[in-house]
């Protein structure tokens, strides 16, 4: 009997040998690039890049996607786990400081197979799941002792942003469980005489135009449930892309005042480590060109 996927909080059920998920993916993987990515936290980055898989579809259905070509226009190149494996090595064969895999929910089983392959054959860099949060528990303890890093967004906390701009009800209810199971894997970051991440888990946030409140309460929920250690990265970088010049209120950038005050607000609770993110970051040029590079 084949088994449905239910690896992510849509419970698709579905044969996806035969159909695709919500996610848009069925049982092969699809990739867009693989590259060495200057653009990452500099603990991540580093000097010599992160050797970043960007993976094709997505669980989520954010109207703001600056990468929506990839994560929900299905652009990408079919790959075995073979081939990712290869990916893998070649990485770090380039010297990369780890192996990054952006958007890899739906590809879990293929990517825990990977994975196991790869290490098998020499892959010693750390690996990292960066995450957009919507996760199901169980599902992330199929990586246990696969994944050094964990790097989840938590994009909302109130739900009735989650639906409207990522139609992802119950977000911030499988989010939450998410990374407190993240954590309990791979602890506090650990970092290397370079000063790039070993181990650990660094919790992402965009901030949106208009939902400084939300904000707040995401800030409340990871420094009232952490150690100080663990970083809380908040960003400013939001664009307005894809379909967000069909919301008036978040058709903008986010006002650079309420950036300041979220982070003064954090500063105040206690926040001791996390990046934050110059104004300027606000630009279109950072996404990346997906043109197979590396796949």
């Amino acid at each position: 009997m084949k088994i449905k996927c239910n690896i992510c909080p849509r419970f698709c059920n579905v044969d996806r040998d035969k159909e695709i998920g919500y996610c848009r993916a069925n049982s092969s993987i699809k990739a867009a690039k693989a590259f060495l990515h200057m653009w990452e936290e500099p603990c991540i980055s580093g000097e010599r890049g992160s050797g970043t898989v960007f993976f094709t579809g997505c669980n989520l259905r954010c109207v703001f996607c600056q990468n929506h070509d990839i994560s929900q226009d299905g652009k990408g190149k079919e790959i075995t786990v073979d081939r990712l494996c290869e990916i893998f090595l070649e990485l770090q064969d380039k010297k990369a400081h780890n192996i990054n895999l952006v958007t890899p929910t739906h590809y879990t089983l293929q990517i825990r197979e990977a994975l196991i392959k790869a290490k098998s054959e020499g892959l010693k860099i750390p690996v990292i799941y960066n995450s957009n949060g919507y996760e199901r528990v169980e599902t992330l303890r199929l990586l246990e002792g696969l994944i050094d890093v964990y790097l989840p967004d938590i994009k909302y906390y109130d739900d009735k942003y989650s639906i409207k701009y990522s139609k992802a009800p119950r977000y911030f209810e499988y989010a939450s469980k998410a990374v407190f199971e993240m954590y309990r894997q791979v602890g506090s970051p650990v970092f290397d005489s370079e000063g790039i991440i070993k181990k650990g888990i660094m919790i992402r946030h965009l901030m949106l135009p208009g939902l400084l409140f939300d904000s707040k309460k995401i800030v409340d929920f990871v420094l009232d449930n952490f150690p100080t250690e663990v970083y809380l990265n908040i960003m400013s970088q939001y664009t307005p892309m894809h379909d967000a010049n069909n919301y008036k209120e978040i058709n903008k950038k986010i006002d650079k005042r309420h950036y300041e005050s979220l982070i003064d607000y954090a500063v105040s609770k206690g926040l001791k480590n996390g990046y934050i993110q110059d104004y300027e970051s606000s630009t279109a040029e950072y996404v990346p060109d997906f043109n197979f590079e590396g796949i």
